[in-house]
């Protein structure tokens, strides 16, 4: 069994003082690093922060009611399907009215019931059974009994079970992560912030894009890590880490949305973007909107790699930087195969329809990929994956430089790594793995135990 260097006495603080210092050092070139790059984040914003004034950027709200007429809800008592409401003149005039869904339904204000008429694309798609909860366009005040459909299906009423899901994941991470639970959803609440804020009205007033993208991604990642794992060199490390795969991810972005001709005509909102104002670039909406929807899955990778450095080292101290890095590799190879196949399957899942659309069109599979519908998706893909690849060795070696750097001076470095035992002649010697030989890791815990009880010992 192996023993360390330290001797009772003054031996035991100066190894105490030395550890602190050493950490101090660590942070001080973390710091170094990092309070350039907040203080640049906080003043591209202040020079971009949106005055509020869109100038004559408008748009009418689908959702605004003419005089006389109003948006209200209601509770479907039966439904099922007779003359539509909107076919009672002909139906008054001999004729035969048209079919369809029709849900008669409680106004929550009271009342009589209301025949809502359902659309057919709702008919057909979800249809409407009793205990659902509808808003529809209430026209009684300005068409007559006899004119035609006086309440028109808008939307289903989604707000309980949208809250109670809310709640149920809200309780699950706060009952599974306890108080860093609690505080990443409070951080993720002031990322949306920021983007409501800042991202998104400096977009709408002209702004240029990629600072605007850069500056509030940069400023969630900061806020998002700090608050959620607390100051320490492990999460400065991981957010060294985020902020370099961010950059990655910016710059091919700002290529790929040039080259590969992202315009996003074939989105419907965006292409009603495009008609409300030449102020807005909608290549550049793209290119924020890309690298923003990679920060979510880049802060997962990184802060997994720099705390499995710092876990790894804590399980054997004496292990050399070199082995260090590699074992924490191997976990970042698995994470990013897993991490990759995440992107990819959930902008998958979201393009469904449009992959179904694709398929029906039976074009070439290089074709469909590259076509306008889906070549944003496979650039988001691309670039972000990219990104947290590259992200994943960069944080891996800060964290092992930054762990050794501040471990260098600790007690536990000076333990003498464990002595192999020899083998029995003729026989051939065990491979060895500085990381899975729990012999040597059996052997480190017992002297890393002496050294503290010894350490402990001379403090009193």
């Amino acid at each position: 069994m192996g023993h360390g260097h330290s001797h009772p006495g003054s031996g035991g603080k100066d190894l105490s003082t030395r550890a602190v210092a050493g950490r101090r050092r660590a942070n001080i070139l973390l710091l170094a690093v990092l309070v350039p790059l907040a203080a640049l984040t906080v003043a591209a914003m202040v020079l971009m922060w949106p005055t509020g004034n869109r100038g004559d950027l408008k748009i009418s709200s689908p959702y605004a009611a003419a005089p006389g007429v109003s948006f209200d809800t209601g509770t479907v008592l039966s439904a099922g399907v007779e003359d539509c409401p909107s076919s009672a003149p002909v139906v008054a005039a001999g004729g035969t009215g048209t079919k369809c869904l029709v849900a008669h339904t409680q106004p929550d204000q009271g009342g009589n019931l209301v025949a809502v008429e359902i659309t057919p694309e709702i008919a057909k798609s979800h249809g409407v059974k009793a205990g659902d909860q509808l808003r529809y366009l209430n026209l009684s005040k300005v068409a007559p009994a006899s004119g035609g459909s006086q309440f028109v299906f808008v939307d289903f009423v989604r707000t309980v079970p949208v809250l109670l899901l809310a709640l149920l994941y809200a309780v699950t991470v706060i009952a599974v992560a306890r108080w860093r639970g609690l505080r990443a959803i409070i951080g993720l609440v002031g990322a949306y912030v920021i983007l409501a804020s800042f991202v998104l009205p400096a977009l709408l007033e002209g702004r240029p894009a990629l600072p605007v993208a850069l500056a509030g991604a940069s400023a969630i990642m900061f806020g998002v890590l700090y608050f959620a794992h607390g100051f320490s060199a492990r999460t400065s490390t991981a957010l060294l880490g985020t902020l370099f795969g961010l950059g990655i991810t910016a710059l091919l972005t700002t290529w790929a949305v040039s080259a590969a001709y992202l315009t996003g005509i074939g989105d419907e909102n965006t292409y009603q973007l495009i008609n409300v104002s030449d102020k807005l670039s909608i290549s550049g909406i793209i290119t924020c909107g890309l690298i923003i929807s990679g920060l979510g899955v880049l802060n997962d990778v990184t802060i997994t790699q720099s705390s499995a450095v710092w876990e790894l080292y804590e399980l054997a101290p004496a292990t050399t930087a070199r082995n260090l890095f590699t074992s924490a590799m191997r976990i970042g190879r698995d994470h990013i195969a897993s991490t990759v196949y995440t992107i990819a399957f959930a902008y998958a899942g979201a393009a469904l329809p449009v992959l179904i659309l694709v398929m029906l069109y039976d074009r070439p599979l290089l074709d469909a990929l590259t076509s306008g519908q889906l070549a944003e998706e496979v650039v988001r893909t691309l670039a972000a994956s990219i990104g947290l690849v590259l992200a994943v060795p960069v944080t891996t070696l800060l964290a092992v430089l930054v762990v050794k750097a501040t471990a260098r001076t600790r007690g536990d470095e000076h333990i003498s790594p464990p002595q192999e035992p020899h083998p029995p002649a003729g026989t051939a010697a065990a491979p060895h793995d500085d990381i899975d030989d729990n012999a040597a890791l059996e052997a480190v815990y017992e002297s890393r135990r002496e050294r503290r009880q010894a350490t402990q010992g001379a403090g009193r």
